[in-house]
C-alpha cells in the first residue's frame, strides 16, 4: 500500500499497498518518530492489524514463516530452485472503472504508457543499480465500465469476480477512485480465491495523471511487486527477517518523499528509499534488487507459472 501525501495512523507491516488521496491540512497529519509519514492500510472487513480483507492485510511473523515453508515445499516438489526460469511473460488485462459521468475514464495512451512503465521498471531500465527481473508485460485487453459504485471501489469482490480475465499468470488491473494508491493480492492466495486476484490502482496515478508526486505509473509497479510475491521493504520493521530478501537493508518504517541518507533501523545499511517496494515518491523509485528478482522467480514458479 502507498498513500498520497502524508500517511496516517502508524501501523506496522501491511502487505497490499494502498495510497491515501488525503486532502487534510498538514497540521492534521502525524509523522512517526523517525520522520516518515505513517500509513493507514485498512479496508472494510478487517483482519489483523489494520487489515482490509484477505487481499490486503498485515502479515504476521508466524504467517510469514508459514508462507515461506509452504513455498519451499512446492518448489522442492518441482525440483528445487536451480532450474527456475528468470522472469516470465505476463498478460495484462486493464479494467477501467469510470463513473457514469466519465470520471476516471483514462485514455488508451495512458494505459499504453503504464504498460511501458512496467516493462521499464521490471527490466531494470531506471538505474544502473537496478536488476533486470526478466518479467515482461503485454496488454492483453482493456474494458471500460461506467458504474459509480465500482468507480469508487464499492462491491469490490463482486466486480472483480465479474470482470477478471485469464489465469494465475494474468495480471488484472482495476483502475478506480479510492482512498489509496493501490491494493494487491498475493500469489499464494490465488488458489483460494482466484476471482479477486490482481491489483486495484488509483486511476490518477497512471502516467500523466493528477496525483502529485505519484503520477509516473510507479504505483502499478509497486502493486505488481506484491502480486509477484514481494513484501514491503519495511515488512516486519527492524528485524533480521524483514522482507525475506537479503540485499534490501532492514527498514524500521516506511519512507515518505525521497529523504537521502535516511536510516530508520540499527541494522546495517541505509533505508532502501529508491526501492519500488518502499513508500517513496514515484520520482525517487528506480530499482528492484537481485534478491527481489530471485524471490519473484520463486513465487512465479510456485504459484503463477
Amino acid at each position: 500500500m502507498r498513500t498520497l501525501g502524508l500517511r496516517l495512523l502508524a501501523l506496522s507491516t501491511l502487505t497490499a499497498a494502498p495510497l491515501f488521496l488525503t486532502t487534510l491540512p498538514a497540521s492534521a497529519l502525524t509523522a512517526d518518530p523517525a520522520g516518515a509519514a505513517s500509513c493507514a492500510e485498512q479496508e472494510v472487513s478487517s483482519s489483523a492489524k489494520g487489515g482490509r480483507g484477505a487481499d490486503h492485510r498485515d502479515i504476521s511473523a508466524a504467517e510469514q514463516r508459514e508462507i515461506a515453508i509452504r513455498t519451499h515445499r512446492i518448489l522442492k516438489r518441482q525440483g528445487g530452485t536451480s532450474s527456475l526460469a528468470a522472469g516470465g511473460s505476463v498478460p495484462v488485462y486493464v479494467h477501467v472503472m469510470a463513473s457514469k459521468s466519465g470520471a476516471g475514464n483514462v485514455t488508451d495512451t495512458q494505459i499504453a504508457q503504464q504498460i511501458q512503465v512496467l516493462n521499464t521498471t521490471y527490466g531494470g531500465g531506471e538505474s544502473a543499480a537496478a536488476a533486470n527481473t526478466g518479467f515482461t508485460f503485454t496488454l492483453a485487453g482493456t474494458d471500460r465500465f461506467y458504474n459509480d459504485t465500482w468507480h469508487r471501489d464499492g462491491s469490490s469482490s463482486k466486480y472483480r469476480k465479474a470482470t477478471r480475465q485469464g489465469g494465475a499468470d494474468a495480471l488484472n488491473i482495476w483502475l478506480v477512485d479510492f482512498s489509496y494508491l493501490g491494493i494487491a493480492t498475493f500469489p499464494w492466495d490465488y488458489s483460494r480465491n482466484p476471482g479477486i486476484d490482481g491489483i486495484r490502482v488509483q486511476y490518477s496515478s497512471l502516467p500523466g495523471g493528477s496525483a502529485a508526486n505519484y503520477n509516473l505509473g510507479e504505483t502499478a509497479t509497486h502493486e505488481a511487486g506484491h502480486w509477484l510475491g514481494l513484501y514491503h521493504t519495511f515488512q516486519g520493521g527492524c528485524t533480521a527477517t524483514n522482507d525475506e530478501v537479503s540485499d534490501t537493508p532492514a527498514q524500521g518504517s516506511p519512507t515518505n518523499g525521497c529523504p537521502a541518507g535516511r536510516d530508520s533501523c540499527s541494522l546495517p545499511g541505509l533505508d532502501p528509499i529508491h526501492n519500488y517496494m518502499d513508500y517513496s515518491y514515484d520520482s525517487c523509485y528506480d530499482q528492484f534488487t537481485t534478491g527481489q528478482s530471485t524471490r519473484m522467480d520463486q513465487m512465479w514458479a510456485a504459484y503463477r507459472a
